[in-house]
């Protein structure tokens, strides 16, 4: 079965951290480039962060930039949203998703999506 598995969500307290896993099942992660999306309760898809298909470069929305780190591992066909300084509007649940081509953050178009993972964020 092809498919994405999202996993590494939990509860943290602000200014913690996470890392949150995507791995790819049935497929090879190579030749796609991995974004990261997360969903509020009551608010729209967010795109999070893109790594190209090599890892050589990768794009991140405002919102997170500098606090989250995105990486992959295609002999582990693995990619990682490494989340630091965590704070309370970065709950939200977080999803991966792959597609063919250069990276941006838009949310459509894409050939697999993972199921989702829950972040929450709070004291």
């Amino acid at each position: 079965q092809l498919q994405l598995v999202e996993s590494g969500g939990g509860s943290v307290q602000p200014g913690g951290s996470l890392r949150l896993s995507c791995a790819a099942s049935g497929f090879s992660l190579d030749t796609y480039r991995i974004n990261w999306f997360r969903q509020a309760p009551g608010k729209e898809r967010e795109g999070v962060s893109c790594i190209s298909s090599s890892g050589g470069s990768s794009i991140y929305a405002d919102s997170v930039k500098g606090r989250f780190t995105i990486s992959r591992d295609n002999v582990k066909d693995t990619a990682y949203l490494q989340m630091n300084s965590l704070k309370p509007e970065d709950t939200a649940v977080y999803y991966c998703a792959v597609v063919r081509g250069s990276c941006t953050l838009r949310d459509s178009g894409y050939r697999y999506w993972g199921q989702g993972t829950q972040v929450t964020v709070s004291s």
